[in-house]
């Protein structure tokens, strides 16, 4: 896929998505964060109709601000290199990153 498309999608519905670029201001490096849905939560929250004392409702299903893995942009496929997956703050790790390359200690 050629740069302007991958960007272009990359930053198409970023609600729904929830992915983000950060562009280092200590190494200059561009970041591409892409949220990953592992699947539905444990549980969901709903209303209890009272006529018919059924669920109702899917709340917090419609955006989840994730993709799912076989979505991913994120692929060798697409030019990325030290593609990373982990739980936790995206950001947090940027700045890790960011300390190790500063100090040399990764290749970028």
């Amino acid at each position: 896929m050629k740069r302007h498309e991958l960007m272009r999608l990359f930053l198409m519905e970023t609600d729904k998505t929830g992915r983000f670029i950060v562009q280092s201001k200590v190494t200059g490096i561009t970041y591409f964060v892409e949220p990953i849905d592992n699947g539905k939560p444990d549980k969901l929250w709903r209303d209890v109709d009272p006529a018919t004392n059924k669920l109702t409702g899917d709340y917090g299903n419609k955006t989840i601000g994730a993709v799912k893995q076989k979505d991913s942009l994120i692929t060798k496929d697409n030019g990325f290199v030290n593609i990373l997956t982990f739980k936790g703050s995206p950001l947090g790790e940027i700045d890790r990153r960011d300390k190790m390359y500063e100090s040399k200690q990764i290749l970028k």
